[in-house]
């Protein structure tokens, strides 16, 4: 079954930095009773539980999460607009027949002066490095930093060493 991505693209005013993701997640009716609401919305996914200890800000609603991404400057969407899943499962590499949101992505870098932008795995790095080569080609400026999956199946990395490195290249607040 196909899906349609449910959340468009998030940007705030005076963004400077965009955060790429693959998909969101397959919610179950739990997830989203718990205040899984938006981009990685999942309760296994550990990027919100990541950004509240990098940020020391709590994070469980979707106005929170809004406001901090605001307050970032850093707008958010993700580079699959449609897909399909294999075996229903929220892995990147069980998703199939993609239709890639070129729309979205490129107003972002048309519209805004992007100093820098954040992919959400090295997965999201190597798709958008096949699929957007032309973005890369006309933002030389443009730094691309990739992120630490926050996959609980990343192991390659504690928590702790996730959040360390989020520290590490995130933009700061109030700067």
């Amino acid at each position: 079954m196909t899906e349609i991505h449910p959340f468009g693209d998030f940007v705030p005013k005076n963004t400077k930095y965009l955060l790429l993701g693959s998909f969101t997640g397959k919610r179950s009716e739990a997830d989203i009773k718990d205040g899984y609401d938006w981009f990685y919305g999942t309760k296994r996914n550990q990027f919100w539980p990541i950004l509240e200890d990098v940020f020391a800000v709590p994070l469980r609603t979707k106005k929170d999460k809004q406001k901090l991404f605001s307050d970032l400057n850093l707008a958010i969407t993700d580079i699959i607009l449609s897909c399909e899943r294999r075996s229903n499962s929220n892995l990147d590499m069980n998703l199939i027949n993609i239709v890639f949101n070129r729309e979205g992505v490129e107003k972002i870098f048309k519209s805004i002066t992007l100093e820098t932008v954040y992919f959400s795995s090295r997965f999201v790095e190597n798709l958008f490095r096949r699929n957007f080569k032309n973005l890369l080609t006309q933002y030389p400026t443009v730094k691309f930093i990739t992120l630490p999956s926050p996959s609980p199946r990343y192991a390659a990395m504690t928590r702790g060493e996730k959040v360390a490195r989020y520290k590490e290249v995130l933009p700061r607040l109030g700067i």
